[in-house]
């Protein structure tokens, strides 16, 4: 089966505008952007046959070209990084069995969560979208109550039945549970990492619905294959000690190179 990476990447981002050509200094003192963190990320994931990024800023479009990266050029109506994926499927002709959308903010996620996630596609012919889920620790959920407590988004929780069926994704912190966390804890309580992968039938439908009351309201991608109703497998990933933490907010990135410092990534 043959499968692509995109890397949708926007410059001019509500929350933080020019983030993917923020520079993130690691553990030896090495600065990278973020876009350049990430495509390098994507790299690192076995059974990949192509990637790409996908923007539709000049700036983004050079430095990527500058890394030796593929860059397809889209549109800037796409309004999402699921939209622009579909753009960029397109603009390549298809042909790929499963298209991954690797969000350009996420320089953390580890290789294993695009492979298990790929692993589950191949495993369950009939799900449309799948998505990885992480369980959070207090660490972990201490930090989202945090930023939810200082008016920020810190992440995007899930909550998911029955065969791992998403039921729903929120900027907030969901399920409620009331108990306090210390950071080693486990608690009932995942994170939602921002990766997705489609089937090419799904993913070319999706810019064509229209987008619902609870996307709208949340602001989340996702959601729009929930309005329409649509399964998205949510796929239990395990972090083997690796802290993951995404690129939403300036605060964010003394918080991803404390990471990058901790696991002596460079």
């Amino acid at each position: 089966m043959q499968t692509l990476i995109v890397i949708p990447a926007r410059y001019a981002s509500t929350r933080y505008p020019g983030k993917p050509l923020v520079p993130l200094t690691g553990a030896t003192g090495l600065q990278q952007t973020l876009l350049e963190r990430s495509w390098r990320a994507a790299l690192e994931v076995e059974g990949i046959d192509r990637v790409v990024i996908a923007t539709d800023d000049t700036r983004i479009r050079e430095a990527g070209e500058a890394l030796g990266a593929e860059v397809v050029m889209t549109s800037p109506e796409a309004t999402n990084g699921t939209e622009r994926v579909a753009e960029a499927h397109a603009a390549l002709g298809g042909g790929y069995d499963i298209v991954v959308n690797l969000q350009g903010d996420a320089p953390l996620t580890p290789a294993w969560f695009v492979e298990s996630l790929v692993a589950a596609m191949k495993a369950s012919p009939k799900a449309d979208i799948a998505t990885p889920v992480l369980r959070c620790d207090g660490r972990a959920l201490n930090g989202f109550l945090e930023d939810r407590r200082a008016g920020r988004v810190g992440g995007t929780t899930a909550v998911f039945g029955a065969g791992n069926k998403g039921l729903y994704f929120s900027k907030e912190v969901i399920p409620y549970t009331g108990k306090s966390y210390t950071d080693s804890d486990e608690t009932p309580v995942f994170h939602h990492v921002g990766v997705y992968a489609y089937r090419p039938t799904a993913l070319d439908a999706y810019p064509n619905w229209p987008v619902g009351p609870l996307e709208a309201l949340e602001g989340l991608e996702q959601l729009r294959f929930l309005e329409q109703g649509r399964d998205v497998l949510c796929v239990e990933v395990e972090g083997q000690g690796r802290a993951f933490w995404e690129l939403n907010n300036p605060e964010d990135v003394p918080r991803i190179e404390g990471i990058l410092l901790e696991l002596g990534i460079d």
